[in-house]
C-alpha cells in the first residue's frame, strides 16, 4: 500500500498555476538529484521534508517553474511525497517530453547518499503502481518505466537506479534471475569503433549479447553512435577503460562479467 504524504503535510508551497494533461501518459520516468544528498536523510525523515522544500524552492525561484517539477518524490523511508500529482503536466523530463511520462524523483544523488535503501525501492514501485491505478479522470499512466536519460542528454537517474530500471524495477528480494549467457565466441581480432562506422557479423554478435544483458540497442551489425554509447556505459559500470570502443577486454566482459 502506497504511503502518500500530501503537499500540506510536507509543507509544499502553493503552485503558480498548473497545466492539465490531455492524454494518458505512457508511463513514468525515474529521476535522481544531480547533486549531493546528505546521508542523514536516511536516519531522519524530517530532513526528507526539508529536502523536498529546497527542491521546490529551486524549481520555482531558479528554474522559474510554477511548481515542483516532479509528479512525486520518494524518500528512504518508503514515503511518497505528492508533487504535481496525477493528471498534471510535470516539468522535469525535458522540453517536449513531459506529456509522455510522469516524473518521479528518488532522493539519492551523485554523492553522499547514492544507493537507494530497500524502502526507497519499495516506495518507487509503490509510486508507479499508484500512478497506474488512479481513476480514469485523473489520467492513470501506462506500463513504461524509463530513466530520465531515455530521451534526454543526462546521466540521470545515475548508473545504480538505471540498472535497476533495466532489470524491471524489482522489489527488494524479488530479483528476476537473468537468462544464462551463451558461450563466448572467439574474439574477432579487431576493435569496434565509431567514427568511422564498424560493420560486420562480429558487431552483430556483440550487439545481440549486449541486448540480452539488458542494454537497449539495435542489433543491426553497425557499430555507430548508439553502440558506442552503450559500450561507454558498460565500461563505466564494469570498471573497464572508458574508450567507447570494443576491444578484447570489452568483448570478453560482455560474456564473462556478471550481470549487475
Amino acid at each position: 500500500m502506497v504511503q502518500l504524504v500530501g503537499r500540506d503535510l510536507w509543507g509544499a508551497r502553493s503552485a503558480k498555476g498548473e497545466v492539465l494533461l490531455r492524454e494518458r501518459p505512457k508511463g513514468v520516468k525515474i529521476h535522481y538529484m544531480g547533486d549531493r544528498v546528505e546521508p542523514g536523510i536516511a536516519r531522519h525523515h524530517s530532513r526528507c521534508l526539508l529536502l523536498a522544500k529546497s527542491i521546490q524552492r529551486h524549481h520555482m525561484e531558479t528554474n522559474m517553474w510554477g511548481d515542483l517539477g516532479y509528479t512525486a518524490l520518494v524518500c528512504p523511508h518508503r514515503q511518497v511525497l505528492v508533487g504535481r500529482g496525477p493528471g498534471v503536466l510535470p516539468a522535469a523530463n525535458g522540453q517536449g517530453l513531459n506529456s509522455g511520462h510522469y516524473a518521479i524523483m528518488a532522493m539519492v544523488g551523485e554523492a553522499g547518499l547514492v544507493v537507494p535503501t530497500d524502502d526507497m525501492l519499495h516506495g518507487l514501485v509503490d509510486a508507479v503502481e499508484w500512478l497506474r491505478g488512479v481513476p480514469a479522470k485523473r489520467m492513470p499512466c501506462g506500463d513504461e518505466v524509463l530513466g530520465h536519460r531515455d530521451g534526454w542528454d543526462t546521466e540521470c537517474p545515475g548508473e545504480w537506479l538505471y540498472d535497476w530500471i533495466r532489470r524491471g524495477c524489482p522489489r527488494p528480494g524479488r530479483e528476476v534471475p537473468s537468462k544464462p549467457s551463451q558461450p563466448m565466441p572467439p574474439w574477432p581480432g579487431r576493435v569496434f569503433e565509431y567514427p568511422p562506422l564498424t560493420v560486420g557479423e562480429d558487431v552483430r554478435t556483440w550487439q545481440r549479447q549486449m541486448k540480452q544483458r539488458g542494454w537497449p540497442l539495435a542489433v543491426d551489425g553497425a557499430f555507430g553512435e548508439e553502440s558506442r554509447e552503450v559500450a561507454r556505459a558498460f565500461q563505466r559500470e564494469k570498471g573497464l577503460r572508458y574508450t567507447g570502443k570494443v576491444g578484447r577486454d570489452d568483448w570478453e566482459a560482455a560474456w564473462l562479467a556478471p550481470v549487475t
